[in-house]
């Protein structure tokens, strides 16, 4: 560990973080999580492990959530994220994070949450019926709380999440207007440089439960016949036909991965004209995918082989991410009038 959180050149903060309700897989790699590990020596970013918005649609299912935490942490210090750098903390363990949740929540209405697009999206994907958990309505607030908490104003997202960043501000101004002073800060979004990953199916989003994803722990095998079961042009019967690069989940991964992007472009050329099997650009992504992997793969059995460790790093950015959050709690309480002692 070469460097301290004091060490960062920018003094702007960084929030983001994932659910923990499975195992992260190239999708969050490509996403975000490759550019997390150039962000931390950029800025004092902190990654939230968060259980308690895996719980607002796992509520009845809560082991789903505790039980991969600590996965969750392990792909994160395997891919390179470093807690001399970052802070990795659990959203459950840091008390302000709710109690703010709580507060933030007299300042929004149903209304308002029922429209923010990001939440109705999800709300038809999960298809609740008239059974939406509150948790899961209130998330935009949730998600507010956990930036406001860090003071951070640039937030690593995808054009999806746009909707939580406006509502994140909306809260933030209300705040502010109350305390008749600049409590807390507006965030910005920070978009990713890659597009989403599609799943290897190229029908559905990227989901491990969905069989349709590849996990930075994969085996070999996994990874081999999740490359052979890729969708490529249905079009493409033989060798010679001309094919379609647009929509074929081969190149879509090629283009996100393959170290030589001259190279993408002669396969893609020589695909459309016609000559080149979809055997071949397999082969040439299985080889490219298992040298990404690998490596990942073997720090990650390492990791998980000592699971006391991977505690200590949770318990240690949480401590730290406690004496943040307090003081932001504090001043939003000053700013309800409710701090008397």
């Amino acid at each position: 560990m070469s460097a301290t959180l004091s060490n960062q050149v920018s003094q702007e903060k960084i929030l983001t973080g994932d659910r923990a309700t499975g195992q992260l897989h190239l999708g969050h790699y490509v996403g975000s999580l490759q550019q997390r590990v150039q962000l931390q020596h950029q800025y004092h970013q902190t990654i939230l492990v968060a259980d308690m918005q895996g719980l607002t649609d796992n509520g009845h299912n809560p082991k789903k959530v505790s039980s991969n935490i600590l996965n969750v942490v392990a792909d994160y210090l395997a891919v390179g994220i470093d807690p001399a750098l970052t802070t990795i903390c659990l959203q459950s363990a840091i008390p302000a994070l709710a109690e703010l949740s709580m507060f933030y929540s007299n300042l929004v209405s149903i209304s308002r949450l029922e429209r923010n697009p990001t939440v109705k999206n999800e709300i038809k994907s999960k298809d609740f019926g008239r059974s939406i958990p509150a948790g899961f309505l209130t998330y935009p607030i949730s998600q507010a709380a956990d930036i406001t908490a860090f003071n951070a104003t640039l937030i690593p997202v995808g054009d999806d999440q746009l909707p939580m960043i406006e509502q994140t501000n909306e809260i933030v101004r209300k705040l502010n207007s109350i305390a008749n002073k600049p409590i807390l800060k507006e965030c910005k979004p920070l978009l990713s440089p890659v597009s989403r990953l599609p799943s290897t199916d190229g029908k559905n989003k990227m989901s491990k439960s969905m069989g349709n994803a590849i996990l930075l722990s994969a085996t070999e095998r996994e990874i081999k016949q999740a490359v052979r079961a890729m969708y490529t042009d249905p079009g493409h019967l033989q060798i010679e036909d001309p094919g379609k690069v647009e929509g074929n989940v081969v190149f879509t991964y090629l283009d996100a991965f393959y170290p030589d992007k001259v190279y993408v472009e002669e396969l893609k050329a020589q695909y459309r004209a016609g000559g080149l099997g979809d055997g071949k650009t397999k082969a040439i992504l299985e080889s490219c995918l298992q040298e990404l992997i690998q490596p990942i793969r073997q720090r990650r059995e390492k990791l998980m082989s000592d699971k006391g460790q991977l505690v200590e790093v949770l318990k240690t950015g949480t401590e730290r991410a406690k004496d943040e959050t307090g003081d932001v709690l504090n001043r939003v309480k000053n700013a309800f009038g409710l701090k008397l002692f």
